[in-house]
């Protein structure tokens, strides 16, 4: 797919790469995203890369919309797969229980110890951060455990929580609401205001789910 360069108000640039989650399209938004940071552009204020989008915000007392898209085509044409960074594989130490462990299981007609063994079983990439600060939506899973969200999300999810939702999996870095199947815990520190940078984890980074074990 051609990308589509599209306005988002009076100050963005939608670049729109696909229409699903593919690994081959992220790549191409983190790579675009990668050379913008490289080669800054007068006038771009930041560019926030999504799972088939990057969207840049700049300022249009600087840029005209003609303008910005003129710069990102010509940087779009020296974009390359070698410039993509090289990820970083993280290890998630899991306990693995929580909430709705049980019911992904039987959705799927196989044991929790099934399930388990699904999710450890492969890298998962990070496609994008959003929703709290800190939280990595990873991809894809097996379809063997995919399962929806919760018709109701939960007002309070803790902070450690590994879930599922769709073909994704994820960890809420803070506390907060959350419709995500929950599926185990973590002890990792996900987001640290201290820590440079804050976050564990970037987009690209690969993530291995590792357990600890399994509650009853």
């Amino acid at each position: 797919m051609k990308p589509q360069l599209i306005p988002f108000g009076d100050s963005g640039l939608l670049i729109k790469f696909g229409d699903e989650i593919d690994l081959a399209v992220n790549q191409r938004v983190h790579n675009l995203d990668a050379l913008l940071c490289a080669k800054p552009i007068n006038g771009v204020i930041e560019a926030v890369p999504a799972y088939a989008t990057l969207l840049v915000h700049y300022d249009p007392l600087v840029l005209t919309f003609a303008q910005i898209v003129e710069r990102v085509k010509t940087e779009m044409e020296s974009v390359e797969e070698n410039f993509f960074r090289k990820p970083r594989r993280i290890e998630v130490p899991v306990r693995y229980g929580g909430e709705d462990l049980q019911f992904v299981a039987a959705h799927h007609h196989i044991s929790p110890r099934e399930v388990v063994n699904i999710h450890t079983s492969r890298d998962y990439t990070v496609y994008m951060m959003g929703f709290t600060p800190g939280f990595a939506y990873m991809g894809k899973l097996d379809d063997a455990i995919a399962t929806s969200r919760l018709e109701t999300p939960r007002t309070r999810v803790d902070a450690g929580s590994v879930g599922i939702a769709g073909a994704q999996t994820g960890i809420y870095p803070i506390a907060s609401p959350g419709g995500w199947r929950i599926i185990g815990r973590t002890s990792l520190r996900l987001f640290d205001l201290t820590a440079d940078p804050p976050f564990l984890f970037s987009p690209g980074d690969l993530a291995r789910f590792v357990s600890e074990g399994i509650d009853d």
